[in-house]
């Protein structure tokens, strides 16, 4: 019984681990399609644009690959914003009048095309485009974004790869003692004529159990981590973790941990019966 506890105590805190990370990765891959949103092309134009000149020229840039959405920006509306980012400072801008700034299209593109290959071959198309005669898409700022996102990618990557490796050694070896803390029972069982079947099927079974126990321990407990820190985050954070968009982990990573858990049950008791049972 002893035995069976710290096997699930080992896949219980082995695959909270992974748990912990997953929950990490997921919440920072959140954060980086909310600032991926960010990546938009501004065209700008010299004139007030007449409706059927608008209408045109919107459906135009519309059409093109990896657009999402297309936003006119009237003078007076671009003067608004100005005001806004000058709060507590509008007397600067006194006497300045609409016609100053220009009218312009903010194009907000498909998450598909915001890397930095893809932003420079929709401005060079919509360059091309007749009627448009300036484009601005910050392109400093997007190659920085698009470094730290490849970046990042890659650092989950070898990170992620590392923890399942290190899961898969520690739960293996763990499954591996509970087999031969019973191997007097196998001898016994095979003196006796049973098949290797008969041998394997508890013991592949209680693999399983074991697993599926412990990831579903490990999920249970990365929950009340998670509300603990919702809870307790004011204390030390500047911001609300919840009204920022931090979430649990989605359905399918659940799904995820309870058959990985479960499967290395199974394949770590299948693995350690080789060692006594010849197949």
């Amino acid at each position: 019984m002893f035995v069976n506890v710290v096997t699930i105590g080992t896949i219980t805190l082995a695959l909270l681990i992974v748990s912990l990370f997953l929950l990490v990765f997921v919440n920072i891959e959140s954060a980086v399609e909310n600032w991926s949103e960010r990546v938009q092309v501004t065209v700008y134009f010299d004139k007030e644009l007449a409706p059927q000149e608008l209408n045109e020229l919107h459906g135009k840039v519309s059409a093109l690959p990896g657009v999402y959405r297309v936003s006119y920006v009237s003078r007076a509306q671009a003067l608004k914003r100005f005001k806004s980012r000058l709060k507590g400072q509008e007397t600067l801008l006194e006497g300045i009048k609409p016609e100053i700034l220009p009218v312009s299209f903010e194009i907000a593109l498909k998450r598909s095309h915001r890397d930095m290959v893809s932003v420079e071959n929709f401005v060079a198309q919509l360059k091309r485009v007749p009627g448009i005669t300036e484009v601005q898409y910050g392109e400093e700022w997007v190659r920085r974004f698009n470094s730290f996102l490849n970046y990042m990618r890659i650092l989950g990557a070898l990170l992620g790869g590392f923890l399942v490796i290190t899961v898969i050694f520690i739960v293996s070896n763990t499954i591996k003692l509970t087999i031969y803390s019973r191997r007097d029972e196998l001898e016994v069982m095979s003196l006796v004529g049973a098949t290797r079947f008969f041998i394997k099927a508890p013991f592949l079974l209680e693999g399983f159990i074991q697993g599926l126990a412990g990831s579903l321990l490990s999920i249970v407990l990365l929950f009340g981590l998670y509300e603990l820190f919702l809870h307790n985050s004011g204390n030390f954070l500047s911001f609300n973790p919840v009204t920022s968009g931090l979430a649990f982990l989605p359905p399918e990573y659940i799904f995820g941990l309870l058959l990985a858990g479960s499967g290395l049950g199974f394949i770590g008791s299948l693995t350690s019966l080789k060692r006594f049972i010849t197949v």
